[in-house]
């Protein structure tokens, strides 16, 4: 993770491109640390979070995964103990935050891009959920997040089909504010950021908080995502759905 200050702006950069940012323990735990000190900072008045390299996030780290054998469950509980805290930081903290949507966000990744106040993608973004093509259920809040954003019926769309969403679409359906052209997404997130970091961080604060309040439990929600999530990891389904992802092979779930 790479936190860098522009001013009054932080740049949060999840940093493991040769993974396409994927989401580990110590991402996780780097995450969350980014979370608090941008929160905690009066000195930082808005924050944006990107991605090194082609791609934004493509959620958590399935490679990781497959390597804890009987507890992957307590690796998936952990992790996601660090992410949701992250995410509920980055929602309630005064400094808006501003997703800039490089390349593909998949899983968690699209979780992290739709808890953002504002969001811009790159002309050639991607959002895909892909939970359910490896057998494992939701979690970064995107159950929370995507039903009060696109809508019940297109969630449901995204979760089980998993159709994957282009720049332009993203616009349409309400995940993303703006698209910008790639090789300008960052200059663009950082113009809404100073425009932000001019502002009065207090009452954007207090607007977050009064918005997340409006909408619902989005902690509680996260819980029993993380919880789900670590009990479908010990699944016939999740453990065929990881193998095949290692291995490079299309699932075979009816075989469960």
């Amino acid at each position: 993770m790479q936190v860098e200050t522009r001013g009054a702006v932080a740049v949060v950069t999840l940093n493991r491109p040769e993974s396409a940012n994927t989401l580990n323990l110590q991402m996780g735990m780097d995450l969350l640390a980014a979370a608090l000190s941008c929160a905690r900072s009066p000195a930082v008045r808005a924050v944006v979070l990107t991605g090194a390299g082609h791609n934004f996030c493509f959620g958590g780290d399935l490679r990781a995964m497959a390597t804890r054998a009987e507890a992957i469950d307590d690796y998936v509980r952990e992790l996601t103990t660090y992410m949701h805290a992250a995410i509920s930081h980055f929602t309630r903290m005064d400094a808006p935050v501003i997703a800039a949507v490089n390349g593909t966000a998949a899983g968690a990744g699209v979780g992290l891009a739709a808890m953002a106040d504002l969001a811009v993608c790159g002309g050639g973004a991607r959002f895909n959920l892909a939970y359910t093509n490896v057998g494992l259920s939701p979690d970064g809040a995107t159950s929370w997040l995507l039903p009060r954003l696109v809508g019940v019926r297109r969630s449901m769309e995204l979760l089980l089909l998993n159709r994957t969403l282009d720049a332009q679409e993203a616009l349409a359906w309400g995940l993303v504010n703006e698209v910008a052209a790639d090789d300008e997404l960052l200059t663009r997130a950082l113009e809404i950021a100073q425009r932000l970091a001019d502002g009065p961080r207090g009452a954007y604060g207090a607007t977050k908080r009064l918005v997340a309040h409006s909408l619902g439990a989005m902690e509680s929600q996260m819980t029993l995502e993380g919880e789900t999530i670590a009990a479908r990891t010990r699944s016939a389904e999740a453990r065929e759905g990881v193998r095949a992802f290692v291995e490079k092979r299309a699932p075979r779930f009816r075989d469960c």
